[in-house]
């Protein structure tokens, strides 16, 4: 089933390299630039996002009126939550590096965080694009034997549960996966 993966725009934490989970912070205007870049590069489908905000943004920005989910959200960071990259601990970053064995103090597991996704996923019964957040691309991206991180304001195409077709770049030209 085809699917398209959209990551929300830039946010203040993502330009400052914070750890950004279930915090509700808007786009930036670089944010905003980058949704309103992917206006008319989306097929028409059906849409479901994240319940927070930088995604729903994202995604009327895009042109859609989405379905909202909190099963999309990034995973939840806890007491980790706004801190950043360079001042993490080694083993935290050691096991989001690896996207294993991660699990943040008051928050929630990767194979908890994973669990939501791929349930939600198994859950849509027709292609559709999902307004959504760079962990769930790279947990979804991963099961389908890849990894890698997607930038803010892009788009990443599936065939759930088989393959990767295509990935949107933030200028916006196609590469295939």
């Amino acid at each position: 089933m085809e699917l398209w993966l959209v990551r929300h725009g830039e946010t203040l934490w993502n330009r400052e390299g914070r750890l950004l989970g279930w915090t509700d912070l808007p786009l930036t205007a670089e944010g905003e630039a980058q949704a309103k870049r992917l206006k008319g590069a989306l097929p028409s489908l059906p849409a479901f996002s994240s319940d927070l905000l930088r995604a729903r943004r994202t995604a009327e920005l895009a042109g859609f009126s989405p379905r909202l989910y909190p099963e999309l959200r990034e995973i939840h960071f806890g007491a980790l939550e706004g801190a950043p990259w360079e001042t993490l601990d080694p083993r935290y970053k050691e096991a989001l590096l690896r996207f294993q064995g991660f699990h943040p103090p008051g928050g929630e597991s990767l194979s908890a965080f994973q669990e939501r996704v791929f349930r939600f996923l198994e859950g849509l019964k027709a292609p559709a694009v999902l307004f959504t957040h760079g962990g769930v691309v790279r947990a979804v991206l991963r099961a389908l034997g890849e990894d890698g991180l997607v930038p803010p304001g892009s788009a990443v195409a599936v065939d759930w549960p088989r393959r990767v077709l295509v990935r949107l770049a933030l200028d916006g030209e196609e590469a295939t996966g």
